[in-house]
């Protein structure tokens, strides 16, 4: 078993300055588990960080695969079951609490209300939208990040990072739909992803956090 003290070093190896104690200050929130969430939730847990609250209301499908932190062998799971299993074979040092429910305008502060941070990881426009503007108008001072046009298989570089106001971060292209017919990919999601958590991770180490 690694101990928290042997992960820490770990993280922190690579780093001129210690990381690690910072990053487990911070609980982060993710609402939703697909290709987006599952992703940045390992890429966070990676990271260092201390505590996560994730909630998703799904279990994990065969069409999962292909672009979701999920195997094969946890088709039939609840995704918030899948991913603590994940989550906890990866590090000692992560505090997961887990919802398996559909977040709601209604309950979305109650969720997340004791978050540092709050991701939007959702698949549906209307989804996000809504929580958004849930989180937005009723959590006052906590940043928000989230992602908008992953689909297809076009240009990486086309998927950047955007800050919009002084609180709401837009990772994406802005423009890609799965609804245009071209699919979801691996790559191009967790290229989303990647900008999602390492967004996250630069607030966090540069105390906007």
């Amino acid at each position: 078993m690694i101990t928290r003290e042997q992960f820490g070093e770990a993280v922190d190896s690579r780093s001129r300055e210690p990381i690690f104690e910072k990053m487990q200050k911070v609980r982060v929130g993710i609402a939703g588990l697909g290709g987006l969430g599952s992703n940045i939730a390992a890429a966070l847990v990676r990271s260092g960080i201390g505590a996560l609250t994730l909630a998703d209301h799904d279990t994990v499908e065969l069409s999962n695969i292909n672009r979701q932190l999920y195997t094969p062998a946890d088709i039939g799971m609840k995704k918030t079951d899948a991913v603590r299993k994940i989550l906890c074979g990866i590090s000692p040092c992560c505090e997961i609490d887990t919802h398996f429910i559909r977040v709601t305008a209604e309950n979305a502060v109650s969720l997340f209300g004791n978050c540092d941070m709050i991701i939007e990881a959702f698949d549906g426009a209307e989804d996000k939208a809504m929580f958004i503007s849930t989180i937005m108008s009723e959590i006052n001072d906590v940043p928000v990040i989230s992602g908008s046009g992953m689909a297809g298989f076009g240009k990486a570089n086309d998927i950047v990072t955007r800050q919009i106001g002084k609180r709401l971060t837009v990772c994406g292209d802005g423009v890609t739909d799965v609804a245009d017919g071209d699919g979801l990919t691996a790559a191009r999601v967790m290229i989303c992803a990647g900008h999602m958590a390492s967004r996250a991770v630069e607030m966090i180490l540069k105390g906007e956090v």
